[in-house]
């Protein structure tokens, strides 16, 4: 039995008899789930529960949380150059007590410093029992929502390790769209190389593209190359999307004589990290292949936060401040700002709760209806008629069905998304106009803007411990990791259960309750 992430599905209260599903099995209830349905309109209570790979858990059975907790231990064991070839540990040369390796002079580790995490050490995944699955935000195992123990790897340094520094060779690349923070995290992997000992350390160009681009040549990278790059935006070693075949990314590796490779991009370059991890496995690699998420949308599985997200939506204030200060200012002023986010609104939801201007919240989780009593540009009538302005935010990915599909994808296999906030334009515009209502709509699309900036603290301090347990978890041994921030704690995860499918805004959560609550917006179905 495995626990496939998250898929969700959206319930609602019925008058008859129905179904609840959980992990595939039917019990008897009032509440039905069946498959999100973005151009569905009926005012429904949403409710969540969890699927699965296979739907074969017998809840009647009295070991079925056993069962549950074996598997789950399975699947979120981290792969280890040990499984395929045989690698001694040797004491660690990482060390904050002192200059040098805290060795005794027979080669055995001093106990006098506590800076390590044990190999043992665990961090759990889900830390809120819910009493019902009708509860806010609930996910649930079984029908009785049954508190489960869900233990996942703590991220750190260990006292062995399985690489002798002084022979590493580790590379760098940055993969996907720009992030604010990517210069910290390679900062941060440069920094604590060299803390272990490693002195030759390699940046890899444009992404996947620098492994075969013959005109693209490895960039040295050391404290003294990187020490200032964290104070720009951008990528230091550049980026680009897609790659090569990845058999022959793995002959770049071996022909460079690469020991590491950590991978900074989203969900589609873990993927192809993951597939570099089993093809370096196949062929009995002595390489570990380490990721870091970097995503601006948050919107990878299981963890809490990823880099630039914060830094994105303090940019997004300036946006939606400006167009505050142009609908207040104009008559029957309409201010429009579409912000990142194709399939997840996180950045939309934030930005709206944390401006608390923002009138109506759209976001691709949560379907909506332009024209009709309960439709946006109704409620925006209501806006102009009572405040005599409003102000807009909407996600990019948000009401994709209003427009025409091109079927046309980008570099990264991502389907080139058609631009609503052009479309809420003219709408606006036209139906004001119809009804005979002045208005003055100002449109804003920040998106580059967001994505180029520095870090702000925040995420800088979160690319700081993303860098560093990167490099720890690689000089463990481990292969085909990624790293992050799990109910606060940072931990390491297989690639594959992070990749599942993206994380959505629940709209049963609490925070996007929050945000309903502070626009005032109603529901437009």
């Amino acid at each position: 039995m495995a626990l496939a992430q998250p898929m969700d599905y959206a319930g609602s209260i019925s008058s008859g008899q129905k179904h609840l599903r959980y992990f595939g099995v039917h019990t008897s209830s009032r509440l039905q789930c069946v498959g999100h349905d973005r151009k569905s309109r009926t005012n429904q209570l949403v409710v969540r529960a969890v699927s699965v790979d296979h739907p074969q858990l017998d809840f009647s059975n009295p070991n079925w949380k056993k069962q549950f907790q074996e598997d789950f231990d399975k699947r979120f064991s981290l792969p280890h150059l040990r499984d395929v070839i045989d690698v001694e540990p040797r004491p660690t040369t990482f060390s904050l007590k002192s200059r040098t390796p805290l060795e005794n002079v027979n080669g055995s580790m001093q106990e006098s410093w506590n800076g390590y995490v044990n190999d043992d050490d665990r961090a759990l995944l889900k830390v809120l029992k819910f009493a019902s699955p009708t509860s806010a935000g609930a996910v649930c195992i079984d029908p009785d929502c049954s508190w489960v123990e869900q233990w996942v790897h703590r991220a750190g340094p260990r006292k062995q390790i399985y690489f002798e520094p002084q022979y590493v060779k580790a590379g760098i690349v940055t993969c996907g769209g720009l992030c604010p923070g990517l210069n910290d995290v390679i900062r941060q992997i440069v920094l604590t190389l060299e803390k272990y000992g490693v002195k030759n350390i390699v940046g890899i160009q444009h992404g996947f593209r620098g492994f075969f681009e013959d005109h693209l040549s490895e960039v040295p990278l050391s404290r003294h190359v990187v020490q200032n790059i964290n104070l720009a935006g951008g990528s230091f070693l550049g980026v680009s999307r897609g790659g090569a075949n990845v058999s022959d990314i793995v002959d770049s590796i071996q022909a460079r004589r690469l020991d590491m490779l950590f991978v900074l991009g989203g969900n589609g370059t873990h993927a192809g990290a993951n597939a570099i991890h089993e093809e370096c496995r196949k062929r009995k690699l002595q390489v570990s292949i380490v990721g870091v998420p970097k995503t601006i949308d948050n919107d990878i599985l299981l963890m809490d936060k990823t880099f630039g997200f914060d830094t994105a939506v303090e940019a997004a204030q300036r946006a939606i401040n400006s167009a505050y200060i142009e609908a207040h200012s104009a008559f029957h002023g309409i201010g429009l700002v579409k912000l990142m986010g194709r399939s997840s609104g996180f950045i939309t939801m934030h930005a709206s709760l944390s401006s608390g201007q923002v009138d109506i919240c759209l976001i691709p989780e949560v379907p909506f209806t332009l024209d009709g009593p309960n439709g946006v540009l109704r409620h925006l009538e209501h806006l102009i008629e009572t405040k005599g302005f409003a102000l807009v935010c909407v996600a990019e990915g948000a009401g994709q069905e209003y427009l025409q599909k091109s079927n046309a994808t980008d570099a990264s296999g991502n389907m080139v998304l058609g631009d609503i906030g052009v479309h809420l334009q003219h709408k606006i515009k036209s139906h004001f106009k119809n009804i005979g209502v002045h208005s003055d709509v100002k449109y804003i699309d920040p998106t580059y803007m967001l994505r180029a900036v520095r870090a702000n603290a925040s995420d800088a301090i979160l690319c700081t411990v993303l860098g560093q347990n990167a490099v720890h978890g690689a000089f463990a041994g481990f292969s085909g990791i990624t790293t992050g921030v799990c109910n606060t704690h940072n931990v390491y995860l297989p690639i594959p259960e992070v990749i599942k499918t993206t994380r959505f805004v629940d709209p049963n959560s609490r925070m996007w309750h929050r945000c309903l609550t502070s626009t005032g917006q109603p529901d437009f179905h």
